[in-house]
């Protein structure tokens, strides 16, 4: 599939869930958001089902995100479910690695290939500080069971405020260094003012290159997240809904009034 401005888009993200264990200070409020009905979250079904119309149509590169994924019941199955679909080259999943040394192995087992870990300090109280009471120690368990279930390459995704040279990013970098993971830094970005950069060590935020749609948990596909552009997929259909979506596609993201990172999987 080639949108208007002759790019190939072959990446699909979808966020499963609304929900998350921490409450990350970037992500929400630290009273929390509301969240979505459970009529309003798509089934593993049709998650399976749109991703199935979406890989006969060109996608091959599927990554689950949240909220937080593993926090989604069924997430193991729909895993499986998803790897059984032929063409999928590339299946994998972003999460907080809160939940990771439980579901590890299991992820691997059925079918995942990779995995990349949200991490912005390797100091526990920053950790703690910057995740409103989470506890690293889980999220470096959760590594070492990734790595141990070869889900990988590791992929560290790291939040910065300005540059790679904080504090903090410079901790993560040496820590990933000694766990023989690869690191991304991603600016802090703003969906309201449009504030976004490219990723450090990834192709994120690059306009020119941008290859992906968004599926969001309560079935709107998003063909950029810095644009309101959202198409229903249970009113408008799936294989309708995917043509809309490359066909409004726009050569840059701009601004988004909408778009919310608990939902959309940023």
């Amino acid at each position: 599939m080639y949108d208007n401005f002759n790019r190939k888009i072959n990446y699909l993200r979808i966020s499963i869930t609304d929900r998350c264990n921490l409450r990350c200070r970037y992500c929400m409020p630290e009273s929390g958001i509301k969240l979505l009905q459970h009529q309003d979250i798509l089934s593993l079904e049709e998650i399976v089902d749109f991703t199935r119309i979406a890989v006969s149509k060109g996608i091959d590169k599927v990554r689950v995100t949240g909220g937080e994924p593993l926090v989604r019941k069924g997430v193991v199955n729909l895993v499986k479910l998803l790897a059984d679909i032929k063409g999928i080259k590339d299946l994998s999943m972003t999460t907080n690695g809160v939940l990771l040394e439980e579901f590890a192995k299991p992820l691997a087992k059925a079918g995942l290939n990779r995995i990349n870990i949200s991490l912005d300090t390797e100091d526990p109280d920053r950790y703690s500080e910057l995740t409103r009471g989470g506890d690293l120690k889980n999220v470096i368990k959760g590594i070492v069971a990734a790595k141990a279930a070869r889900l990988t390459p590791i992929k560290i995704n790291c939040v910065v405020n300005e540059s790679s040279e904080e504090p903090d990013a410079i901790g993560v970098k040496a820590f990933c260094e000694t766990m023989g993971l690869e690191v991304r830094f991603i600016h802090r970005m703003n969906l309201h003012t449009g504030e976004f950069e490219i990723v450090e060590g990834g192709s994120g935020g690059n306009c020119e290159l941008c290859n992906r749609l968004r599926l969001s948990s309560d079935g709107k596909l998003r063909p950029c997240l810095f644009n309101d552009i959202a198409i229903n997929i249970r009113e408008t259909g799936y294989e309708k809904a995917i043509d809309l979506a490359i066909a409004l596609k726009p050569e840059c993201g701009t601004v988004s009034s909408l778009n919310k990172f608990n939902e959309i999987g940023g």
